[in-house]
């Protein structure tokens, strides 16, 4: 007798910065599906937020015919509605893997989405998808939960800043966005306007923070409460710069300022420190699912928070699914402990709205 597979989607593409970032992740999970327990359907959306049925997440999957789809809000459907000639189907899903960074994908939209639509999905809930995005807010709870943070201080569209009162260097980054489009380092105060106008391309909310001395170290986090999974921490080596991951034309060769080091070059207590402040930050987000918590270590042993990313990148050379498989975890394993756990929550949230 076969074994029913699981009906999965998989959204990517999406309308952010990250787009191109979220069709490398998509290909990656789909080249790591089990096709013996998955049926997958690849749902596309495209730059301007089409969405779209298809083959799968070619490169080139948007230059060909697919019929539009969406996700049904309405719980009696749980899947989804297939647009063809004035006519639709209905494609029942049994879990969503929402493959999207950035905007839209990991700020909590995507997210209230499946939750209105009552199938079980991947990754964090809308309330620690948006704290999460937003790097001031995330940086306030992690601090309530007693990690440190840089000093930090946010600028509104229109607003002025009194440059006399920073010490420099200082990083001016979008508060809300993903990767590191539009971070700028700044060494002085003249030049911090041209900084805030580069941010602002991505979010009327900027940052601007302290320039923490230390290694960047990273640690991939899985599962939820109480029951986490932790792969090993890397450090990522700089030659010159600072770190801005997808930046590169070509970045599965290599970037030309930075090497990530896995396991990380630091002695096994600082290891089991800043993997113990990864986990605190998760459980202080409210982070379910997956996240990898980005984080500083200073010359006298002090952890600081760089930020979290709540559905990181899932490509051949991202940090997330190397420190796992570095822990003995491949993407195929992440995969599986994922739709495992979205099945999981989505059957406790049943539970507790009949009780």
């Amino acid at each position: 007798m076969s074994k029913t597979k699981l009906q999965v989607g998989i959204l990517f593409g999406g309308c952010s910065e990250e787009h191109p970032i979220s069709l490398k992740s998509a290909q990656e999970i789909a080249r790591n599906l089990d096709a013996d327990t998955y049926e997958p359907h690849f749902i596309g959306i495209t730059r301007d937020g089409a969405w779209k049925l298809c083959e799968g997440p070619a490169t080139d999957w948007e230059q060909h015919a697919h019929r539009p789809a969406v996700l049904s809000p309405d719980r009696g459907v749980r899947g989804l509605l297939v647009l063809d000639e004035g006519k639709y189907e209905t494609i029942s899903l049994d879990v969503v893997l929402p493959v999207l960074h950035g905007r839209l994908g990991e700020d909590g939209a995507i997210q209230g989405l499946l939750e209105l639509s009552g199938i079980p999905y991947v990754g964090c809930d809308v309330q620690s998808s948006a704290l999460g995005m937003d790097k001031s807010l995330a940086y306030l709870v992690a601090a309530s939960a007693g990690v440190a943070t840089p000093e930090f201080r946010t600028v509104a569209a229109g607003e002025a800043m009194d440059t006399r009162r920073l010490t420099y260097p200082v990083f001016v980054k979008p508060a809300r966005s993903g990767s590191s489009f539009g971070v700028s380092k700044v060494a002085n105060a003249e030049e911090l306007a041209a900084a805030l106008d580069v941010a602002r391309r991505y979010d009327t909310k900027v940052l601007v923070e302290e320039a923490v001395v230390g290694s960047e170290v990273g640690c991939a986090v899985l599962g939820a409460g109480t029951d986490l999974t932790v792969g090993e921490v890397d450090r990522i080596a700089l030659s010159h710069g600072f770190f801005r991951i997808h930046q590169e034309d070509t970045p599965e060769a290599g970037s030309d300022n930075s090497t990530p080091i896995v396991p990380a070059d630091i002695a096994p207590e600082s290891r089991a420190r800043v993997q113990e402040a990864a986990k605190a930050v998760y459980r202080a987000l409210g982070c379910s699912g997956l996240a990898r918590v980005d984080l500083f270590l200073k010359d006298d042993g002090q952890i600081v928070l760089n930020e979290i990313n709540t559905f990181p990148g899932m490509t051949s050379y991202s940090r997330y699914p190397r420190m796992m498989a570095a822990a003995g975890i491949p993407l195929s394993e992440v995969i599986d402990r994922l739709v495992t756990g979205a099945l999981a929550r989505s059957l406790t949230s049943t539970e507790h709205a009949d009780a």
